[in-house]
């Protein structure tokens, strides 16, 4: 049996920019198992396997999996299987937007697709999330030793460290610069002696509220223990997570905010996520994430022996 797959950068108008995902299209015939060696192989943040909706109307079935195994949701991955699925003619782009409906581990998401001349633009989803936020965070010093930082980079004027969990528990810290969260390095040794192991955050999502590209509000970067010094995964999944660390500071007004975030260095490969949340201070907050995608590569899987 023989399935196609494309690979996407996404979050980006550019090859070799933003994070690569690959997407499977056609996904029908595989089991965990082969989708798990699939990963590995290929190798990339997350792959993309799509079978038909189990429910009503024109939705798809997704599951992904990262090379250490399978991820509940993918914000990424979202982008990247509806882009692909418009792209290579799975989908018909009639209208101007076209909804669509995608079946994650945490449920249904729908996703809108904009389009010109029947060619993709844009995708954005939205999720309604509720989100348990705590203040309890590590000292300014185990921060600053666990992050290979300075205290004076730290921001305490405007942001607070806190802990934010929409299913998935990341360690928000807030910065002054783009370089100070550019200069970051996790230190494993500092983290295991501090009292960060305690939060339950495996994560921690460093951002500052400045960067050098002028389309970006703030700078975003993950951190931890089970992500590598050098590496500088996607962050997509964790943007519903910083929209309502945002939404816990009273100073956050009410109302429709549209900001963008990017992850990444400038120079380099780099990602832009446009985000929009309905600051309603109350229980459940709406987050719409959008970003575009561009199809770098597409091959052949061969399962016959």
């Amino acid at each position: 049996m023989k399935y196609r797959y494309y690979i996407a950068d996404v979050f980006t108008r550019q090859i070799f920019n933003g994070a690569q995902i690959a997407v499977l299209p056609q996904s029908n015939g595989l089991n965990t198992e082969t989708m798990v060696a699939i990963a590995k192989e290929l190798n990339l943040p997350e792959t993309v396997f799509l079978f038909p909706g189990q429910g009503a109307g024109s939705g798809r079935r997704m599951r992904i999996f990262s090379p250490l195994g399978e991820i509940q949701f993918g914000g990424q991955s979202i982008v990247a299987a509806a882009y692909v699925m418009a792209a290579c003619g799975d989908i018909a782009l009639v209208d101007p937007v076209t909804p669509l409906l995608l079946e994650q581990n945490v449920g249904v998401i729908e996703a809108n697709i904009s389009s010109v001349g029947g060619k993709p633009t844009l995708v954005q989803f939205s999720r309604s999330i509720s989100a348990v936020v705590d203040r309890f965070a590590p000292s300014d010093e185990e921060l600053a030793q666990f992050l290979g930082l300075q205290i004076a980079d730290l921001d305490h004027k405007k942001y607070s460290p806190r802990l934010v969990s929409c299913g998935f528990p990341y360690l928000v810290v807030p910065v002054w610069s783009y370089e100070s969260v550019r200069k970051a390095r996790f230190n494993y040794s500092a983290w295991s002696q501090s009292s960060a192991p305690q939060t339950a955050a495996q994560e921690i999502l460093l951002f500052a509220p400045k960067s050098p590209n002028p389309e970006a509000d703030f700078t975003l970067r993950l951190l931890g223990p089970n992500i590598g010094m050098h590496e500088d995964p996607p962050v997509g999944s964790a943007t519903p997570a910083f929209c309502s660390y945002l939404c816990s500071f009273e100073h956050t007004r009410k109302g429709t905010h549209v900001f963008a975030v990017e992850r990444g260095h400038h120079a380099g490969r780099r990602s832009l996520i446009q985000l929009e949340m309905d600051n309603k201070q109350q229980e459940y907050l709406t987050v719409r994430v959008g970003g575009q995608a561009a199809i770098f590569a597409e091959g052949t899987i061969d399962l016959s022996d």
